[in-house]
């Protein structure tokens, strides 16, 4: 089946055209400065235009990086996007396009993503955690992505593992107000260290900038080890732009395991994303299946 895709970004808005779990075609534009709910729907609406100029395909999952309401039709929270708050942006969507719209928070996808054809595929219980300019997060458990009684589960950024630091969404003490671009930028600007975050994790065993990853790397740590414990999973899998630093998982590793209980240290296995940018691609058509009445086998194949 043919499905298009869309993933929403602060400073990008990707698209592609899915085809028989591929990527066929994509098209990437920036976001629009406004962030306006009429302006994202015209850049949308634009890129499928491109990508389906004879408008045959019908179908646009889109992932949308903000918490969405149970019926996946508000936008409840997005700091991002505050203008899109209370906005019905799928049914608004859906006729700016003129093709029936599915909307999924935007970890989810990469989590559908790597599930279908990368790093969770065969497994029935997982965790993903994008690590990028906060962290999000994806739950799936016994075969289902779990969405919550209100559609807001996976917030797993937003778990209370780092004491009192102020976290962006308003609340103390998350992990993602550690570990993220976002906080991880603040704290080495604080420190008066430049360079890009790439080059700094290269250079993390500098005395200057040691204590300053020991402690996000100790929250992240404390993160995984929580979610370990909760959740039971077959795979904590870590994606996301942040994930890609040289030997993070093999850093990782050893700190999760000084906060998890024996029993789960046996059966514990971190391990990275496989597809990278096409995760979420791939996951925002496939999250066309959890708003519409095919099966996800269906768009697999």
């Amino acid at each position: 089946m043919r499905v298009l895709g869309a993933d929403l970004g602060g400073h990008f808005i990707k698209a592609a055209l899915v085809e028989g779990g591929a990527v066929a075609a994509r098209e990437t534009v920036p976001t629009p400065e406004s962030r306006s709910p009429a302006d994202v729907i015209a850049a949308v609406a634009a890129l499928a235009s491109r990508l389906d100029p004879e408008r045959s395909v019908k179908a646009l999952g889109v992932g949308f990086p903000g918490m969405l309401d149970s019926r996946r039709e508000k936008v409840l929270q997005a700091p991002n996007f505050p203008l899109m708050v209370g906005y019905p942006f799928r049914s608004a969507l859906a006729q700016a396009c003129g093709r029936e719209v599915a909307l999924e928070n935007d970890a989810h996808c990469p989590a559908l993503g790597e599930w279908a054809f990368g790093a969770a595929k065969d497994l029935t219980d997982f965790v993903l955690l994008t690590l990028g300019t906060g962290i999000g997060g994806a739950i799936v458990s016994g075969g289902r992505l779990v969405t919550g009684a209100y559609g807001k589960a996976g917030e797993l950024g937003h778990l209370a593992v780092a004491g009192d630091a102020p976290c962006g969404c308003g609340a103390l003490g998350h992990a993602e107000a550690l570990f993220g671009a976002d906080a991880l930028g603040r704290a080495f600007s604080e420190a008066g260290i430049e360079g890009d975050l790439p080059e700094l994790w290269l250079r993390r065993g500098e005395p200057r900038l040691a204590p300053l990853w020991e402690k996000a790397l100790d929250a992240l740590a404390r993160l995984i080890a929580s979610v370990s414990h909760a959740l039971d999973p077959q795979a904590v899998i870590l994606g996301g732009g942040l994930s890609r630093g040289l030997g993070l998982v093999e850093t990782l590793r050893p700190l999760v395991l000084r906060y998890t209980a024996p029993p789960f240290r046996e059966t514990f296995d971190l391990r990275l994303a496989a597809l990278g940018d096409d995760a979420a691609l791939l996951g925002s058509a496939l999250g066309f299946a959890l708003g519409s009445d095919l099966e996800f086998d269906q768009l697999c194949t």
